[in-house]
C-alpha cells in the first residue's frame, strides 16, 4: 500500500486514540454519554412504531421494512459522524484561529480536523441502529448478491455521509458560520431516509437521487433487498448504482474541500 496512504491513517488513528484515552479517563462519564445517545436515538425508532399502532403500512412500506431503512441510514451516519464528526466544527476553527496551529503541523489538514475531539460514545447510535437493522433483516429472503448488496450499501452510505460533512462544512471557509447549513442536509438527509421516499413527490426523489444522492444511502439498494419494484418507475439498475454516488460524492466533496482551504487566508489574529 502507498505510503501517501499509510502515514495519514497512521496519524489520524494517533490522534484518535489520544482523544480516547482522555475520554476513558473518566470512564463513568463516557459510559452514561454512550447509553444516553442509545437511549435518545432509540427514541426516534420507538416513534415510528408507536405510529404502526394505528397504521397498517406508510408510503406502501411495512413497519419491517422500514425498520431496514431506518437501520442502514443509521449506522451509515453513525460510522461518518464517528469518523469526521469533527469536521462540522471548521468554522470554529477558522474563528478562533486554530486552523492556522494545524496548518503548521506535518500533518494532512484533513486528519487533524477529522480526528480531532474523536468520541466513541456515538458508538450507541451506532448500537441502536445496528440492532434495528438486525432486527429487520430477518424479513429478507437472503441470497448472496443481496448480502454483497447489504455490504456494499453500508460502505456506501458511511462514504456518501462522510462526504456531505465534508463538502457542505467546507462552506464556512467563507462565511465561518453555517453549521446549521451543513446539518439540514447531513442530520436532514438522515431523518428522510428513515422513511420510504414513497411518501415524497417525484420532484424531490429526483433530486435526492441526480442533486444530492442521499436516495443511494439505504433506498434503492433496499428496493433490491426487498425484491420491491421502484414505486417511480426509476431503472432498476438504480439499485446497484451507490458506489458510484459514494465516489462521486467523496470526488466533489474533497474538491470543495481544497478549494475552501485553498481560500483560506488565516484569521488575521
Amino acid at each position: 500500500m502507498s505510503t501517501s496512504i499509510v502515514a495519514p491513517a497512521r496519524n489520524y488513528v494517533d490522534i484518535a486514540t489520544l482523544w480516547v484515552r482522555a475520554a476513558w479517563a473518566y470512564p463513568g462519564s463516557f459510559l452514561m454519554m454512550a447509553f444516553g445517545s442509545l437511549l435518545i436515538t432509540a427514541l426516534d425508532f420507538v416513534g415510528i412504531w408507536a405510529m404502526f399502532a394505528s397504521i397498517d403500512s406508510l408510503g406502501g412500506f411495512g413497519l419491517r421494512e422500514i425498520a431496514l431503512l431506518y437501520g442502514a441510514t443509521g449506522v451509515g451516519i453513525g460510522l461518518a459522524d464517528t469518523m469526521i464528526g469533527s469536521v462540522e466544527r471548521i468554522g470554529v476553527y477558522v474563528r478562533t484561529g486554530r486552523l492556522d496551529q494545524m496548518l503548521t503541523r506535518p500533518v494532512p489538514l484533513m486528519v487533524q480536523v477529522c480526528a480531532d475531539q474523536f468520541t466513541l460514545r456515538r458508538l450507541g447510535r451506532i448500537t441502536q441502529a445496528g440492532i434495528v437493522f438486525g432486527w429487520a433483516a430477518t424479513y429478507v429472503d437472503w441470497t448472496p448478491s443481496r448480502i454483497v448488496v447489504a455490504v456494499v450499501m453500508v460502505a456506501s452510505s458511511t462514504v456518501i455521509f462522510f462526504a456531505m460533512f465534508t463538502g457542505f462544512s467546507c462552506i464556512q471557509f467563507w462565511t465561518t458560520d453555517a453549521s446549521e447549513f451543513a446539518n439540514a442536509f447531513t442530520y436532514g438527509g438522515n431523518t428522510l431516509t428513515q422513511y420510504p421516499l414513497s411518501i415524497f413527490p417525484r420532484e424531490i426523489m429526483v433530486g435526492l437521487t441526480f442533486v444530492v444522492p442521499i436516495a443511494f444511502v439505504n433506498w434503492y439498494p433496499c428496493l433490491y433487498l426487498l425484491g420491491r419494484e421502484d414505486p417511480f418507475g426509476l431503472p432498476q439498475w438504480l439499485q446497484f448504482c451507490s458506489p458510484v454516488a459514494a465516489v462521486a460524492s467523496l470526488a466533489g466533496a474533497l474538491l470543495i474541500w481544497r478549494t475552501g482551504v485553498r481560500h483560506y487566508t488565516s484569521t488575521g489574529s
